[in-house]
């Protein structure tokens, strides 16, 4: 219920603020990108999206809110932003899986803790139309078509550093975004300074990478991205990067871990717990052997990997990664397990990966004189 004294747009900031959203921003949804989109649009240009096919797909709804693809009418835009937790040793336990996970995949889906969030606020947000002038909202989170950092920006909640993530100031960029898009005219937040400004000549970020995916500051090409090659990437792991890989089993966090900007947030902005805390490592994780993971049935696939970020790659995908970790890891203990995923497991690209890995402990056991 709208609050007497106070503006639409405090009362939907402070809304977001109780639903756990530590920074909020607002921004017109009537004006559309211009050179946010035209970057965009050249990335896609040059094939840099790879096998993500969907960052293709209504390439021209991207460029603006308030048509037909979002939402017609739009006015404004709520952008908001969820830190998840950044502390390495986290969750460390006697499984071998969980190093290799990035940070915001550890526990539950993070999709539809923030999907139930976003919706209260539209509610909200609807709830101050009458039946004369109806305001209409609409909640969005990783699927439609939308720029989100590039409006993230616009709405005053922080910066797009070098390694093209949004950077919150106080927060760091281990963030979770999302965006509720309405017909009622609110009131916009000031955008930040430059993004060079606060960057600087700091490349920490930039040299941090092991496949050095990153092209030029800001220049990102996801095919050379362990994030993409652990996640997007559905066939092999071209050879060429596959030590690269290194321990990275779903995702990487190497060009977050060592900005600056990422230093001591945990201990300057304490995470709420209220909520249950969604993204905590799972305690399953703790029993997690690679080697299993190798050769797990349909079963006990939908058992470890319900409810999780790491269910989007599939069984297929997860024992193709784990292969990669076992070979790069050089445990010869893993020898057994390799060997019978190379000869019998009935993925191809499993098959292959496993046989790889099987090379190179047994380079690395004869040493470079064998």
């Amino acid at each position: 219920m709208a609050e007497e004294g106070v503006s639409f747009s405090d009362q939907v900031r402070a809304l977001a603020r109780s639903l756990g959203f530590e920074a909020v921003g607002i921004a017109r949804a009537n004006e559309p990108l211009d050179t946010d989109y035209l970057r965009y649009r050249a990335f896609v240009n040059e094939g840099l999206h790879g096998e993500m096919a969907w960052l293709a797909r209504d390439a021209a709804l991207r460029e603006r809110l308030d048509g037909d693809g979002i939402l017609m009418g739009a006015k404004s835009v709520v952008c908001v932003a969820r830190r998840y937790p950044n502390d390495a040793r986290q969750g460390a336990g006697d499984g071998d899986a969980l190093s290799g996970i990035a940070r915001y995949a550890r526990g539950r889906d993070y999709h539809r803790f923030l999907r139930r969030r976003l919706r209260r606020v539209a509610t909200f947000l609807r709830s101050l139309g009458t039946p004369e002038s109806p305001v209409h909202a609409r909640p969005l989170c990783d699927e439609e078509p939308v720029l989100e950092r590039a409006w993230a920006v616009r709405a005053g909640l922080g910066f797009v550093g070098k390694n093209g993530l949004l950077i919150v100031p106080g927060l760091g960029s281990m963030v979770l975004l999302g965006e509720v898009v309405t017909t009622l005219d609110l009131e916009p937040d000031r955008a930040p300074a430059r993004v060079e400004e606060r960057c600087g000549s700091c490349t920490r970020c930039l040299d941090a990478c092991p496949t050095q995916a990153f092209r030029a500051p800001f220049v990102l090409d996801p095919r050379r991205c362990i994030s993409y090659l652990t996640i997007e990437q559905r066939g092999a792991v071209p050879e060429p990067l596959r030590e690269a890989v290194g321990t990275h089993l779903f995702g990487c966090d190497d060009c977050q871990t060592i900005c600056p900007f990422n230093a001591g947030v945990g201990a300057r902005s304490p995470l709420d717990r209220s909520d249950g805390d969604p993204f905590a490592p799972l305690e399953r994780w703790s029993r997690v052997r690679l080697e299993s993971l190798l050769a797990l049935d349909a079963a006990e696939w939908h058992a470890l990997f319900e409810g999780t970020p790491l269910r989007r790659i599939g069984r297929a995908g997860v024992a193709r990664n784990a292969a990669l970790v076992l070979g790069n890891r050089g445990d010869e203990g893993a020898l057994p397990a390799l060997r019978t995923a190379a000869a019998g497991h009935e993925d191809t690209v499993v098959r292959e990966t496993a046989a790889w890995a099987v090379s190179r402990l047994e380079r690395v056991d004869r040493g470079p004189a064998g």
